[in-house]
């Protein structure tokens, strides 16, 4: 009886142990990226009015563009909580349960799209609408929104994309040669 009490003490004690350095190396991570990320946007008093969204979801947390995997531990930018993100004028607004807001300014915006997975999080196609900015140091991220409805994915990617995500200079008859390629 001794035996299985201390086993189970020592158990406990190896997973506190590895919580704990678990919490330590985040911790660690976020003191290394200050410099990387520098300054994050604050929320202006007046964004303006919301021209698409609100729209409820997830959010993901942030990641250093290209990598979908390396995540930004500076504050409370890599929590992910519950959220809803809207479109103002000025900028896109990501307000989250539990934690800050996040405030992305429209001119630093350089893409949007959709992935199948983000911040170590992998879903269906196209299930994660990514938002690739730069913030004012010049570091580029990506913020990663998993929204209740999919369907509002189109308007936000063609809101910043016109052409959809096609490339606009390729030819009109790329298409049709492919899948006449398929066919034979």
């Amino acid at each position: 009886m001794w035996f299985d009490l201390i086993i189970v003490i020592a158990v406990l004690a190896l997973w506190l142990v590895l919580i704990s350095l678990v919490l330590r190396g985040w911790r660690n991570r976020g003191r290394r990226q200050v410099d990387a990320v520098g300054e994050l946007p604050v929320v202006p008093d007046d964004p303006g009015p919301v021209t698409l969204g609100p729209d409820t979801g997830m959010y993901l947390g942030a990641t250093f563009a290209p990598s979908w995997q390396n995540r930004v531990a500076v504050g409370d930018y890599g929590d992910r909580a519950a959220s809803s993100i809207g479109l103002h004028a000025s900028g896109i607004l990501v307000e989250r349960d539990g934690a800050s807001a996040v405030w992305i300014p429209r001119e630093s915006i350089t893409a949007v799209r959709t992935e199948r997975g983000h911040a170590g999080k992998v879903m269906t196609a196209d299930g994660v609408l990514v938002i690739r900015w730069a913030l004012p140091n010049g570091t580029e991220l990506d913020t990663g929104f998993r929204a209740d409805d999919k369907s509002i994915y189109p308007g936000w990617v063609a809101e910043f994309d016109p052409d959809g995500g096609r490339d606009s200079s390729a030819p009109e008859s790329t298409q049709p040669d492919i899948e006449q390629r398929k066919d034979q």
